[in-house]
Order: C-alpha cells, then sequence, then structure tokens
C-alpha cells in the first residue's frame, strides 16, 4: 500500500510539473508579447553593446532562481530544485521568442548569427520572467488548494521577508521597465518636462505605489494593524521600493544606451519619466507574487 500511494504521489507531483511547464509556455507568450512586437526590440538586438548584453542575461539567472524559489512550476523545498526551474524557464523563454520571432518574419534565414542570436538573448529575458509568472497568475485556486494538503505552508508565503518584499518589487519594476525603456518616448516625455513636472511624478509615483498595496484595499493587498502608523509603511516600504524602482529603472536605461548621449539633466528627467511604470510595477508585483 505504501509502495502505491508513493508511486501515486509521485505521478500527482510529475503531472503538475508538466501542468506548470505549459502553464509557465504560455505565461513566456503572454508577458513577452509586447516586447515581441516592437520594433525597438528587434534592432537592439543587432547593434547594442553586447557586454552590456551578456551582463542582463548573467544577472537574469539568479532573478529566475529567485523568483522560481518564490513561485516556481511547482513549489520547491531546495535551491537546487529552484536553479532548475530557472533554467528550464530560461530555454522556455528561449524557445519562445525564437519561435514567435521566425513566425513574424523578425527572424530570417539569411541573417547573420550575430544578429538573430543577440535578438533571440534579448527577448529571452522578459520571456523567461513571463514563464515563472505563469504559475502565479495562471494557477487555479483547487490546485494551491492540493499543494497545501501535501504539506506547503501558506502562511509562510504571505509573511515573506522585507528583504523578499524588496526583491519582489525589483522584479515588477525590471518587468516593465525593460519593455519601455527601449523605446524613444522616453526620451521624448522627458524632453517635454520640466523639474515641476518631474517632481510631481515622482510625488505620484509614490501616491500610487502606498495607494496600490494598502490604502485601496486590492485583493492581496497589504493591511496595516491599528496601532500603526500610516507613515511607518511609508517609509519602511513605500519609499524604499521606489527607490528600488529608480535603480532598475537606471539600470536599464543604461542597458539599452538610452543614457550614453544624454546630459544629466536629460539623464534625471527620463529616469523619472520611466521610474513612473516600474513604480507600478513594483507595487503590482507586491499585490500579484
Amino acid at each position: 500500500m505504501a509502495e502505491v500511494a508513493n508511486e501515486t504521489h509521485e505521478s500527482a507531483r510529475i503531472s503538475r510539473f508538466l501542468v506548470g511547464l505549459a502553464r509557465g509556455l504560455a505565461g513566456a507568450l503572454l508577458f513577452s508579447i509586447p516586447m515581441l512586437m516592437t520594433m525597438e526590440m528587434w534592432f537592439l538586438g543587432f547593434y547594442m553593446d553586447r557586454e552590456r548584453l551578456l551582463l542582463l542575461l548573467v544577472l537574469n539567472l539568479p532573478l529566475l532562481v529567485g523568483l522560481s524559489h518564490r513561485i516556481g512550476f511547482e513549489r520547491t523545498a531546495t535551491w537546487r530544485e529552484s536553479a532548475r526551474d530557472a533554467i528550464v524557464a530560461y530555454g522556455m523563454g528561449v524557445a519562445a521568442s525564437a519561435l514567435i520571432l521566425v513566425l513574424l518574419g523578425v527572424i530570417k534565414l539569411d541573417m547573420a548569427p550575430r544578429e538573430w542570436v543577440g535578438m533571440v538573448a534579448l527577448q529571452a529575458v522578459p520571456a523567461s520572467i513571463g514563464a515563472l509568472l505563469g504559475r502565479s497568475q495562471l494557477s487555479m485556486q483547487d490546485e494551491d488548494a492540493d499543494d497545501e494538503q501535501d504539506g506547503a505552508d501558506p502562511s509562510q508565503e504571505a509573511n515573506t521577508g522585507y528583504l523578499t518584499e524588496l526583491f519582489m518589487m525589483a522584479v515588477g519594476a525590471l518587468f516593465l521597465s525593460l519593455n519601455l525603456a527601449p523605446t524613444e518616448e522616453m526620451i521624448l516625455l522627458a524632453y517635454k518636462m520640466t523639474i515641476w513636472h518631474a517632481l510631481a511624478l515622482m510625488a505620484l509615483s509614490m501616491m500610487l505605489m502606498h495607494g496600490f498595496v494598502y490604502a485601496l484595499a486590492f485583493k492581496g493587498g497589504h493591511s496595516l494593524q491599528e496601532e500603526t502608523p500610516v507613515w511607518h509603511a511609508f517609509v519602511r516600504f513605500t519609499i524604499p521600493g521606489y527607490v528600488v524602482a529608480l535603480a532598475v529603472s537606471l539600470y536599464s536605461l543604461w542597458t539599452f544606451g538610452r543614457l550614453d548621449d544624454l546630459g544629466m539633466a536629460e539623464a534625471l528627467l527620463t529616469l523619472v519619466v520611466l521610474g513612473f511604470p516600474a513604480a507600478i510595477g513594483a507595487a503590482a508585483a507586491r499585490l500579484i507574487l
């Protein structure tokens, strides 16, 4: 009886993992479509600095491992399993990106390897993140209940540590900033703005971050205890979260070479412009991840 029970449990675990793979592929396509169909991303694959592209690919690996440990294809007990899921997600991101770009006619047979390899490698970053986000966004409640019966502690995920909260905000900020940093609109909007526009946008970004997570009672949001002052969460999470969003935005702009020919004032305004969607992405990450 014990052997039969073990086989049944193992079969159910493998089945959930395979469903997770299918869900991950759907997530890779769902979350990477905006970039796969953006002209700036195609051309960046041709000419962007290869050292910066390599750094982005290298940094994406530990990010995927951490994200997998939080919301991988299945609940993982060890970092080794999380690393396995991260590698699988990276492979799915590469496969999904290459397939769609070929079907859209962006990648052609007569292209030099440097061109299509750079294009696929760049697109694989958001696609791989989307593959792991697929489990969080496309799973069903009954499966989560099954995970609880298998011994998962839901309260352990709900009460995440402070550094984990900041990490998840960085993931959300990176995902949105990767979509927008390559576009010319970021620089154009910065050109149209004044310092007063920038200050107002920074204030609005932090207000939206705080409202998303605490004030507006969205599903998945965080509630404050009655004795906790309102400013505590603002100082402890909202301001550091916005700083994280700005740091991620700065890295994204630097990676795609958007700051290379700008003066200090123009670069700061561009950073504030990109920091607006990055801040919303950071807040949304705390709600959905």
